[in-house]
């Protein structure tokens, strides 16, 4: 049975639900053009339905509501909502809306209140990726999947507890991904995410659905009763976040993304990935040079902040939470220097797999697949085919050649099953002809 998870069990202490719109830590004229912006823009008319929107409680959400009514602002609508408990509608008034409407030209958020970054900070400490105990269990449960060479957990094991940078290197078609994800999944748990953080008045939208997969909780809230506090609303409960980019990363993607149009803020790919993992594949195969790369890295892996920059050019610190994991199909000594090595703190070695475990590796698939093997037609591949690339495995190998074969079968209309005239197919496959093309 799927049972939704206590919050109040979780291990992550919950951020505690602010008792008093003071204690928000936003001020008063943001959290009245946010609810009159939410109201615009939002189908909202009753408290318990703007509660919802901006993610206060129901008292705080009537506190901002009469605010409003003596300012002038908004009013009661002087109907009852009977599929709302009977609860009395407001709408904004004249005034009201162009008041929202004048907020709305200076920034097009609303909805959630924001988390100031201050507190935001506190939540991270809280919850770092850093006092996450990691086990050898813990890690073979994750990587049960993949074949693994000699040794390696006790390479990755201290890497991944420290949660310092990272960095596998190889050469391609070894798992060097696999493992990266295996690692996120060896982190297990959940975290808070705010939907959106705030700092000097600006709102930096910071949950993303893409990157954050939500843990839904009870409705009633009930589970809390364990704690003498509720959970504040403008959090969310996710998995630990994975961010993985490849070539198309750009440095621009590590800081703010600011929307001119909306004015509004997204948070850089590095602060949404906080409390996880940032999964740079590929390294090296981007338009900037590796090296560029990772002097971007410096500050925040070694001093555990990033600093990022608002339109104004005002600059400012962010929690940098995260376990770094660089993954490169070329040797570190020749795309970085020897100060940038010295600044990611292991070096994994991801190497192709012995002729022992690249059998084990294609009997595992052959299984998966449901394609028979043939000890003669195994004997033809090792002894006729690898000889031709010094007998260099790769643990892509066996997928792509079974693959190829049962491509093949599917053709021919044969049955699964491994013959040397398959592997000769199959193998034409994997490498493209060195001789020249005449045009």
């Amino acid at each position: 049975m799927n049972m939704r998870p206590d919050p109040a069990e979780m291990g992550v202490p919950a951020p505690e639900q602010p008792r008093s719109l003071a204690e928000t830590g936003l001020t008063n004229v943001m959290l009245r053009d946010i609810l009159l912006k939410t109201m615009f823009r939002k189908s909202v008319e009753t408290t318990r339905e703007i509660s919802a929107a901006i993610c206060l409680t129901t008292g705080l959400t009537q506190q901002l509501i009469d605010q409003a009514r003596e300012a002038g602002l908004m009013q009661a609508t002087g109907t009852m909502h009977a599929g709302s408990s009977g609860e009395m509608g407001f709408q904004l008034t004249e005034q009201g809306k162009a008041r929202a409407i004048d907020a709305l030209s200076q920034s097009e958020y609303y909805g959630p209140m924001p988390v100031p970054l201050d507190r935001y900070k506190q939540q991270v400490k809280a919850q770092s990726v850093r006092n996450i105990s990691i086990t050898r269990q813990r890690l073979v449960q994750s990587m049960g999947h993949l074949i693994l060479p000699k040794g390696l957990l006790d390479q990755l094991g201290p890497a991944v507890g420290s949660g310092r940078s990272v960095l596998l290197y190889g050469p391609p078609g070894n798992g060097k991904s696999s493992i990266a994800e295996g690692i996120r999944a060896a982190l297990g748990d959940n975290i808070w995410i705010p939907h959106a953080i705030e700092y000097a008045g600006q709102v930096i939208t910071l949950y993303d659905p893409i990157v954050h997969t939500r843990i839904e909780l009870p409705q009633d809230m009930t589970g809390l009763r364990k704690v003498n506090h509720r959970v504040d609303q403008r959090y969310l409960l996710c998995q630990r976040p994975t961010v993985m980019t490849g070539g198309e990363l750009s440095l621009d993607m590590l800081d703010l993304n600011y929307n001119s149009v909306a004015r509004t803020y997204q948070a850089s790919l590095q602060l949404k990935s906080s409390g996880g993992v940032f999964i740079v594949d590929d390294l090296g195969r981007q338009a900037e040079p590796p090296q560029k790369i990772i002097n971007r890295w410096i500050v925040p892996m070694e001093m555990g902040y990033d600093i990022l920059a608002l339109q104004s050019g005002e600059k400012f610190e962010v929690p940098f939470d995260t376990l770094v994991v660089f993954s490169t199909n070329f040797h570190p000594n020749k795309i970085f220097d020897v100060a940038a090595l010295r600044r990611i703190f292991f070096k994994v070695l991801i190497d192709g797999p012995t002729q022992a475990e690249f059998l084990k590796i294609f009997a595992m698939v052959a299984k998966k697949k449901k394609f028979e093997l043939d000890e003669a037609s195994l004997l033809h591949l090792l002894k006729s085919k690898y000889p031709e690339i010094d007998n260099v495995y790769a643990n892509f190998h066996g997928i792509f050649l079974i693959d190829q074969m049962i491509a093949a079968c599917n053709f021919e209309g044969l049955p699964y099953r491994m013959t040397p005239e398959l592997v000769d197919r199959a193998w034409a496959n994997l490498f493209v002809d060195e001789k020249e093309i005449i045009h």
